[in-house]
């Protein structure tokens, strides 16, 4: 099993779907890459993810950011859906340099890639978040998301 990391706006939506993706193995709602060791405040410049499991002989990192980017707007900073702010940052963050590698690569590859504001950054640090966000859609479906019903289930 490997692990890598995506921020993509609310981490609700972000988490209940990743989830459902193939090769994917578990899921945790947290937050990346902040300035401090503790959440508090503002959060600290941390980035909402989803700490993702996966099974690389099922799916690759270039596969799951083409999963990673049916949710996001690429090209939007710091913004997703009605969600606006640094914590809401789109982002893929990795120990394993082969996950940056790749996923640049993929981003290398689309169109005006020039202009897309996904960050592609080491993990520097990651903190869990709070048990009343872990999976939070599977326990409130009616709760906020900027994610297309649609696209939750699609994968199922």
């Amino acid at each position: 099993m490997e692990i890598v990391y995506f921020a993509g706006g609310c981490l609700w939506g972000v988490q209940a779907f990743i989830k459902t993706l193939p090769g994917v193995m578990h899921t945790e709602a947290g937050r990346a890459n902040g300035t401090s060791q503790t959440l508090k405040g503002d959060f600290d410049g941390y980035a909402e993810c989803v700490k993702t499991e996966f099974d690389p002989s099922v799916v690759t990192i270039r596969e799951l950011m083409g999963y990673f980017f049916e949710i996001i707007d690429p090209y939007s900073l710091n913004k997703q859906g009605q969600d606006v702010g640094l914590k809401y940052r789109t982002g893929v963050y990795s120990e394993n340099p082969e996950h940056l590698k790749e996923a640049q690569a993929f981003i290398n590859k689309r169109m005006n890639y020039d202009l897309i504001v996904v960050e592609v950054l080491p993990l520097t640090n990651y903190v869990r978040s709070a048990e009343e966000h872990q999976d939070r859609l599977s326990r409130f479906p009616s709760d906020y998301c900027h994610i297309p019903v649609e696209l939750l289930s699609k994968y199922k």
